[in-house]
């Protein structure tokens, strides 16, 4: 019998345990990538970061911009955050300084404190029985720094693998602050818009361009609703913004939105797909190039950078950029400048970055191909968009607003859905999202010949049924919806019901699901 070599298993430890490390920061920063308030930031202080840093209180404080005073951001305590609410402290007060100058916690000993120079909540922790306090720096940007401070009954209860993961997500935290503090600051805004809807709707008349209407407007879902609360949000300031969702969610839509409502309205917003430029060309395409400076290059051209000074420049598939340019487009997000391709003069530019991805950035980082500093500096303000599964009642009110755009582009009388069309359409799961009930709404309209849309063709649902396709062309909307359900209930295994089954993927409830499987004459037995 083999033995393993010890060495062997210490090498496997440790890459297991780096992997679980590196899986636990993730995770933390997805959770705290998403919090824009006080009250969001809570369960994530008081969750998964407490049971990885099991602290006995955890106290945020941030500065005003001159440094001079500090006051309580937040205390995991109700009554503390109630009571130290407004109440300001000195920056230069041997704790708050001290740990602002540091790159490493600082640990302060509670034991031997000077009643005299001691803040309040300081103070406070003591006379609860906290021994330690460490107090770590959150370095983001120049505006407001902010100290973390942790305290501990016991004292030596903060390790080298708290520091590492304490350090490790940061960055993070720091932008999370700045999150919160821009969105308190966009709501106490007088000029915030007061209804965003109508301020959409009223740029999108000035357009008179049909195709650039915001179709997402007339949905009534309430995860369509809060994205339009955040973009009424963050339009008015200069902060840049990340769109995360799938494909043919919406996001350059979104994009549009948000800098049309923005001061800088009145300039073109400028748009580069990342993933549909060459590796070789997007250099040159970004930051522009010099006559002569490669083969082809026969003239001076301006990159897109510099086509979006003192405007906004809409950075599509973002996460399809290739290192090498990530390391580039950092530099001129962090100095806000950059050179052509051939010359040595450096360009100063000052540009409003809206970024758009449909990849996770966090397994893109955890698999090397993305660089996490860039994240986190493009990361200041994001925006996830729900797909359409997740917003069927969103499916309705698009359909109608399709119809209506196409029959009047095709020169044919408004139609309407058939009731079965409808209920295969709030079935179908729409991978492609709202881009491609979009396109299965053109495509009907032009095969439709009466008052009706009575067939629709889903690609996905025809995908599996190919081969019966060429010999049935006439294949029936029943037969699809039919060949469509089979398919997601093998996937999910034969299971129906519950959070991993065919109903919860489909986006309706259990029992709608059994009793079209029973129109459908679907069985157990059609089901393995």
């Amino acid at each position: 019998m083999q033995q393993r070599i010890p060495e062997t298993d210490a090498k496997l430890k440790a890459i297991q345990e780096r992997e679980k490390s590196l899986m636990l920061q993730l995770s933390l920063c997805n959770q705290l990538c998403s919090v824009t308030t006080k009250t969001a930031l809570v369960p994530v202080i008081t969750g998964l970061l407490h049971d990885n840093l099991p602290f006995d209180s955890f106290v945020i404080c941030v500065a005003d911009a001159a440094e001079k005073e500090y006051n309580i951001f937040f205390h995991d305590d109700e009554k503390s955050q109630s009571e130290l609410k407004g109440t300001p402290h000195f920056v230069a007060d041997g704790f708050f300084d001290t740990a602002l100058q540091s790159a490493d916690p600082v640990v302060f000993n509670l034991l031997n404190l000077s009643a005299k120079n001691t803040p309040v909540f300081i103070a406070r922790a003591r006379q609860v029985g906290m021994r330690e306090a460490v107090a770590f720096p959150l370095h983001y940007h120049k505006n407001n720094p902010s100290v973390v401070f942790m305290f501990y009954k016991r004292q030596g209860s903060f390790d080298r693998n708290a520091e590492r993961l304490l350090k490790s997500i940061s960055l993070q935290m720091a932008l999370t602050i700045s999150n919160i503090l821009l969105t308190q600051k966009l709501n106490n805004h007088t000029g915030t818009p007061s209804n965003f809807k109508d301020q959409v709707i009223e740029q999108q008349q000035e357009t008179h361009n049909p195709d650039t209407i915001f179709t997402d407007v007339v949905a009534k879902s309430d995860e369509l609703q809060e994205v339009f609360k955040l973009v009424s949000q963050v339009a008015p300031s200069d902060s840049g913004v990340l769109l995360l969702g799938e494909s043919g969610t919406g996001k350059e839509v979104i994009a549009s939105a948000i800098h049309n409502l923005s001061p800088l309205k009145n300039r073109n917003m400028i748009r580069v797909n990342c993933a549909a430029i060459p590796e070789n060309l997007i250099e040159s395409e970004l930051f522009g190039h010099e006559k002569g400076s490669f083969t082809g290059a026969t003239e001076r051209r301006k990159g897109k950078f510099e086509l979006a000074n003192n405007s906004t420049l809409f950075l599509d598939e973002i996460g399809e950029l290739p290192l090498n340019m990530q390391t580039k487009l950092l530099r001129v997000l962090q100095e806000n400048e950059f050179e052509r391709i051939g010359s040595s003069r450096t360009i100063k530019v000052k540009v409003r970055i809206i970024a758009a991805t449909n990849r996770n950035l966090f397994e893109e980082m955890a698999g090397g191909r993305f660089r996490s500093d860039l994240f986190y500096r493009l990361n200041v303000f994001p925006i996830v968009i729900p797909p359409l599964r997740e917003r069927k009642s969103d499916i309705q009110p698009l359909s109608n607003y399709f119809i209506d755009l196409y029959c009047s582009k095709s020169g044919k009388k408004p139609v309407a859905l058939s009731p079965k069309v409808l209920e295969a359409m709030m079935i179908y799961t729409w991978p492609g999202n709202v881009r491609e009930l979009k396109h299965a709404i053109e495509r009907s309209i032009l095969l439709s010949d009466g008052k009706k849309i009575t067939k629709m063709h889903f690609p996905e649902m025809t995908s599996a049924t190919d081969a019966e396709g060429e010999k049935h062309p006439n294949i029936s909307l029943l037969d699809v919806e039919k060949a469509h359900i089979l398919k997601v209930i093998k996937l999910c295994n034969g299971r129906i019901s519950g959070p991993n089954g065919a109903a919860a993927r489909l986006g309706v409830p259990p029992t709608t699901l059994a009793s079209k499987m029973q129109k459908l004459g679907i069985s157990k037995k059609h089901t393995f």
